[in-house]
């Protein structure tokens, strides 16, 4: 298989650097975190008109992309900046989801999420499912032409800015069944939704969404009533492979800012990037990295293969940039020394990006885990 870029998204890959670098500097992206909404909505409409969200889409979804390495150039070249901008909320795990199981009216949606004048985001983490996927507590009864949702979702990314939320709820089952989860495209403003919104340490933000007797319509299912692990698997899929390459964008940026520092610092005259044991470190990171890259390609190769060719090769990647981004984060900061903790310095922000991806979608352990189970079934 021919794994050079095509000529299309290396130019979408180039224009994005460039703009990334141009306009998204770390003071920038201080200020954008620190703000109110957590994110620009300047931004967000530039990133819509440069069409940096509709590459995230398949033409027949309004976009001009939607393969997997699509997904993997543009959060690539995201991870470089550490964009906080809603690319992985509203465009990959919402917009996926909508896209792969939604209705016409449903799937009208997916026009103003590429567009960038609609947020939407997915509430499906509980806080006691420690990243399995089919544990779901969260309850939705019908009641006549309704369904009534009770429960609470933890660590909604961006959840306090999205318009639309689509929530994961048991209709049957019990709490760790495969069967019996449906999904429902609730408005943000519904009655009974509540929500308490907070940064994480890297910038971004996220929010515990709680469902109080929340009415919504028979129509606001997405897709078949107890049918809904496919649909999760599909959007999380596509979250993870765009978490992989984001660490991968932040990894190459860690190691060229390391080696620049190598090559600056002195200490007894000399650049301490002419010591032998510091070469060493830089040279296991160096391979590392090339290690990380692979597991991603791999990756965005098997996302439209089938079911247990994806899911592995998605828990190998998320498994091997987990460790690999620990690692890549531990040691730049130490071959920095103290200065590669203070604020100024972009390197820590990279550092905590780099492990707080770890633990989205499920870490390293609950991977490796997976990926050993799936071989075995």
């Amino acid at each position: 298989m021919n794994f050079t870029p095509t000529e299309d998204r290396r130019m979408l890959a180039d224009s994005l650097d460039r703009y990334v670098a141009e306009q998204y500097s770390i003071d920038t992206r201080h200020q954008i975190s620190q703000s109110k909404l957590g994110y620009s909505p300047a931004q967000w409409a530039k990133f819509a008109e440069l069409g940096v969200i509709g590459a995230l889409f398949t033409e027949a979804q309004g976009g001009f992309g939607g393969d997997g390495f699509d997904i993997a150039v543009v959060f690539e070249s995201l991870g470089r900046g550490l964009v906080v901008e809603p690319f992985l909320a509203s465009a990959v795990l919402a917009g996926s989801a909508l896209a792969h199981a939604g209705n016409d009216a449903q799937q009208a949606l997916l026009a103003s999420l590429i567009d960038g004048s609609h947020i939407a985001t997915l509430a499906h983490e509980e806080a006691d499912a420690h990243y399995v996927l089919h544990h779901v507590g969260t309850l939705a009864l019908r009641d006549g032409d309704e369904y009534v949702i009770d429960g609470a979702k933890a660590v909604v990314t961006l959840g306090d800015q999205a318009q639309t939320v689509i929530v994961s709820a048991r209709t049957s089952g019990d709490v760790a069944s495969e069967d019996g989860i449906s999904l429902f495209v609730v408005p943000a403003d519904t009655a009974g939704v509540s929500l308490r919104a907070y940064p994480n340490i890297d910038g971004t933000r996220a929010a515990e969404i709680t469902f109080t007797q929340v009415r919504v319509p028979a129509s606001a299912l997405l897709g078949a009533e107890g049918q809904g692990l496919a649909t999760l698997e599909h959007a999380v899929g596509r979250g993870i492979l765009a978490l992989c390459a984001e660490s991968l964008g932040a990894m190459e940026v860690a190691k060229k800012q390391t080696i620049e520092y190598l090559q600056t610092r002195k200490q007894f005259g000399k650049a301490i990037g002419s010591f032998q044991a510091l070469q060493h470190r830089m040279a296991d990171v160096l391979l590392e990295i090339e290690q990380a890259r692979s597991a991603v390609i791999n990756a965005a190769a098997a996302l439209q293969a089938d079911r247990s060719t994806r899911e592995r090769a998605l828990s190998a990647a998320k498994y091997s940039i987990g460790r690999i981004g620990t690692l890549v984060a531990e040691e730049c900061i130490q071959l920095h020394g103290g200065i590669g903790m203070t604020w100024e310095l972009p390197m820590p922000h990279y550092a905590k990006r780099l492990v707080m991806i770890d633990h989205h979608l499920g870490d390293e352990d609950h991977h490796l885990a997976r990926f050993i189970a799936l071989g075995h079934a």
